[in-house]
C-alpha cells in the first residue's frame, strides 16, 4: 500500500525513523545497559519465534514503545501546560504482519485452517492473562468501552492510524486483515502508561505494515486522540513521551502542537521507581476519579472566567482548559506587575470558594445546565451523573502551582552540567536539594488538593522519604500505581534494597508478589529511549 501522507520536513518533526536490523535497532534504540540489550534480543526472538507459531509465518516488523515516570507535572497535560517525563526500559512489544484479502488466512495453532474474511487477530505472549481477540477490519468500528478488554488498547491505535489517514482527504479504506502479537512488561495499572505503551507500539506497527510514514509529533497527537476512544479524557503526555523519548534525557513535552525539548539530569541524580502494588484503573474508575478531575477543571476554568468578567456563553463555548484563563488573571490582578502565576493563583482564591460546588451552583454562574455545557462528551456527561459536588478552587490552585514547579525543575537540572558527578563524600548538591523539594511540594499538592493519592502511595512515599530520598512523588494518574525518588546516584542500591526489605517484603509474605516481580517492582531507571521499528 502506497504512503497516503507524506511526512515533513525538519527535526522536530521528522518521519518516524525505522531500524534496517534488529541489531543495529538494539543497540541504538535499546537502554544504555549492554545486560537490558541481550535479554531485549532474546525477547524479540522469542516474540518472532511465538508469531511464527501462532500464524504460520514470521512477523514483517517488531514495534517497540516504552512505558514512562513522570518526574513533575502531574494532572496538568490536559490543562494546556508542559510536562517533564522521561521514557524508561520497559517497553511494549507488537509484532504484525499484513493479511492480504485474497490469502488463506492460516488459523492459530491448535485450529484447522481455512479461508476466511479478512480480520484483526490480537494474541498476547501471556494467553492466560490476555486471551486473543479478533476485531473486524473496519476503521469505523466504535470502541467497546463496557467490555474493558486489552485488545480494546490496539483497536484504539489501528483506529487512529486510519482517522489520520482519512483527514488528509485519502479515502483509502482499508481491505487487508492483520496478525498481531503483543508481549509487554510495562505493569498494567502502575502509573508507568502500560496503555500508552501498547496504543503507541500498535499505532506505529499499523503504520508501517499498511506502508505509511508519519512525522513522530503526528504519531504522538494520533496516539493520544485515539486512546480517547477507550473512556479516558487523556491529555497526551504519555504518547509524546513514548514516542519522543530519548536516551540519557528528560524531556520537557508541550501541546498544541506537542513538542519536546530534552533536559539533561544531573549525574549525581538517580530516580528510584517504586511500585506501591496498588492498581490504579483509571479506564473503569474514569467518571469517579481521572475524567472527574478534568471535568473539575474545565468548570473551574469556565466559571474563574465569569468571575474575572467574560460573558457566560463565551466561557461555555471557549474555555476548556485553566491555560485559556491565564491571561484573564494577570489583568485582573491587584499587585503590581504580578508573575502569571501569582496572579492566577490570586485569581483562583478570590474568585472560587474552597467549598465543593454543587451543579446547581455551577449552572447559575455559567447561565445553562451541565448537560448541555457537555453535551458532545459521553465521559464528561458520565462523570455529571456520577458526581454530586466539585471541588473547583482546590483543582485550580494545584494545576497553576503544578505548571510553575514543572519550569523551576527544568531550569534547576540545567543550571548543573549533567556530567557533573559529586564525589560520594561531598556535601548533597545543592540542585539536588532543590529538585526534590519540588517533587516533595508536587506530591503534597496532589494528595491534598488534587486528591488522587492513595494510602498504599502515602506508605511508600513516607518509606522512600525515611530512607534517604532527597523527593519523593506519585507518578502517572494517581490513586496506586508507582512513587518516582530522587536519589544520589551512589546511595541508589543500598536504597533499593531497602525498601525491598521494608515495603515489599510483607508483600510476598502475603503473596502479594514473588521475589521474581522484584525487578519491575522497584529499579533505579535512568531515561531510556524512545519508540521504535524493528525491521526483521
Amino acid at each position: 500500500m502506497a504512503s497516503a501522507v507524506q511526512p515533513l520536513k525538519g527535526d522536530s518533526v521528522a518521519p518516524f525513523a525505522s531500524i534496517g536490523t534488529m541489531a543495529a535497532a538494539l543497540f541504538e534504540e535499546s537502554d544504555v545497559h549492554t545486560s537490558r540489550v541481550s535479554a531485549y534480543s532474546d525477547r524479540v526472538v522469542a516474540v518472532r519465534d511465538a508469531f511464527k507459531l501462532l500464524y504460520g509465518e514470521e512477523p514483517m516488523l517488531v514495534s517497540r514503545a516504552p512505558g514512562r515516570v513522570n518526574l513533575i507535572g502531574e494532572h496538568i497535560d490536559y490543562e494546556g501546560y508542559a510536562v517533564l517525563p522521561m521514557a524508561i526500559h520497559l517497553d511494549t512489544l507488537v509484532a504484525i504482519r499484513c493479511v492480504p484479502p485474497t490469502s488463506s488466512v492460516a488459523a492459530p495453532a491448535g485450529k484447522e485452517g481455512s479461508p476466511s474474511p479478512p480480520r484483526l487477530r490480537v494474541a498476547n505472549m501471556d494467553p492466560a492473562k490476555y486471551p486473543a481477540v479478533e476485531f473486524s477490519i473496519d476503521a469505523r468500528q466504535e470502541v467497546d468501552t463496557n467490555n474493558h478488554s486489552w485488545g480494546n488498547y490496539f483497536l484504539c491505535g489501528y483506529k487512529g492510524v486510519w482517522d489520520h489517514v482519512h483527514e488528509t482527504g485519502c479515502r483509502e479504506q482499508p481491505t487487508s486483515g492483520l496478525d498481531v502479537l503483543v508481549d509487554g512488561c510495562v505493569p498494567l495499572g502502575s502509573g508507568l502508561s502500560s496503555s500508552a505503551a501498547l496504543v503507541c507500539s500498535s499505532a506505529i506497527a499499523v503504520m508501517a505494515a499498511l506502508g505509511f510514514a508519519f512525522p513522530k509529533a503526528e504519531i504522538a497527537d494520533l496516539a493520544c486522540r485515539c486512546e480517547r476512544y477507550i473512556g479516558t479524557q487523556s491529555g497526551g503526555m504519555d504518547q509524546a513521551i513514548s514516542i519522543f523519548g530519548e536516551r540519557g534525557v528528560a524531556q520537557l513535552i508541550e501541546f498544541n502542537p506537542v513538542r519536546a525539548h530534552p533536559v539533561p539530569l544531573p549525574a549525581a541524580a538517580v530516580f528510584v521507581i517504586a511500585n506501591s502494588l496498588a492498581v490504579s484503573k483509571k479506564a473503569e474508575t474514569a467518571a469517579t476519579n481521572y475524567n472527574r478531575r478534568v471535568v473539575e477543571c474545565r468548570l473551574a476554568a469556565m466559571v474563574l472566567a465569569v468571575r474575572l468578567g467574560m460573558d457566560p456563553t463565551t466561557a461555555r463555548t471557549s474555555i476548556t482548559t485553566l491555560a485559556d484563563v491565564e491571561a484573564l488573571c494577570a489583568g485582573s490582578s491587584a499587585a503590581p506587575q504580578p508573575t502569571q502565576e501569582h496572579a492566577a493563583l490570586e485569581a483562583v482564591r478570590r474568585c472560587l470558594h474552597a467549598d465543593p460546588y454543587s451543579a446547581s451552583e455551577i449552572e447559575g454562574v455559567l447561565e445553562a445546565p451541565l448537560a448541555s455545557v457537555f453535551a458532545h462528551s459521553p465521559t464528561s456527561l458520565a462523570v455529571i451523573a456520577a458526581a454530586s459536588t466539585f471541588k473547583l478552587q482546590q483543582r485550580a490552585l494545584h494545576v497553576y502551582a503544578e505548571a510553575r514547579r514543572v519550569f523551576a525543575f527544568r531550569d534547576a537540572a540545567l543550571s548543573t552540567p549533567p556530567d557533573s558527578a559529586a564525589p560520594p563524600s561531598s556535601p548533597v548538591p545543592s540542585v539536588l536539594l532543590s529538585l526534590g523539594r519540588l517533587m516533595d511540594d508536587s506530591h503534597a499538592s496532589c494528595r491534598d488538593l488534587y486528591e488522587c493519592s492513595s494510602p498504599e502511595l502515602e506508605q511508600l512515599v513516607a518509606c522512600c522519604k525515611a530512607h534517604g530520598a532527597l523527593g519523593a512523588r506519585l507518578t502517572g494518574a494517581g490513586w496506586g500505581g508507582c512513587v518516582v525518588a530522587l536519589l544520589l546516584a551512589q546511595q541508589a542500591d543500598s536504597f533499593v534494597e531497602q525498601l525491598k526489605a521494608d515495603y515489599y517484603a510483607p508483600k510476598i509474605s502475603a503473596d502479594t508478589i514473588t521475589a521474581a516481580d522484584l525487578p519491575t517492582c522497584v529499579f533505579a531507571s535512568h531515561p531510556a529511549a524512545g519508540a521504535a521499528l524493528l525491521k526483521l
